[in-house]
């Protein structure tokens, strides 16, 4: 019996669950919305979330541990220094999914996983460029 066995296997060795996971999450910090299989997204969800929780304490340790998890010094940057900080005052629940309809191939229940509440940061302006003459452009 698989009582209280709460981890989703999704037909995998554990190495390799935890390699697509990864990735999964990695995905979901650079582009804020990830388009996969229900089960996946309810498996990543909890993978997110506590990423963002050592994101929120922010100190060289939890760094290391979420770089160790995520295989990827980019994306920890990304979810230390964009992402943690929009939800530091929030307790729990950074994240979503949203059913979607079944996949054609296989039947498969798609879902989307995306953050709740966020809104990037306002791109910084670029400082004015000079303007150039049509004349000195011949040149």
């Amino acid at each position: 019996m698989r009582h209280l066995k709460r981890t989703a296997k999704l037909g995998r060795t554990s190495e390799h669950r935890n390699a697509m996971l990864a990735n999964l999450v990695c995905s979901l910090i650079e582009h804020k919305r990830v388009t996969t299989t229900l089960a996946k997204a309810k498996a990543a969800r909890s993978v997110a979330e506590k990423m963002v929780t050592l994101g929120k304490k922010g100190t060289i340790h939890h760094r290391r541990l979420a770089v160790a998890r995520l295989h990827q010094e980019a994306a920890a940057k990304t979810l230390f220094k964009e992402i943690a900080p929009v939800y530091k005052d929030r307790k729990g629940g950074y994240t979503r999914i949203i059913r979607m309809e079944n996949r054609v191939g296989d039947a498969a229940q798609r879902a989307i996983l995306e953050w709740v509440d966020f809104t990037p940061a306002a791109p910084v302006e670029a400082a004015p460029v000079a303007d150039v003459k049509a004349s000195d452009k011949k040149k």
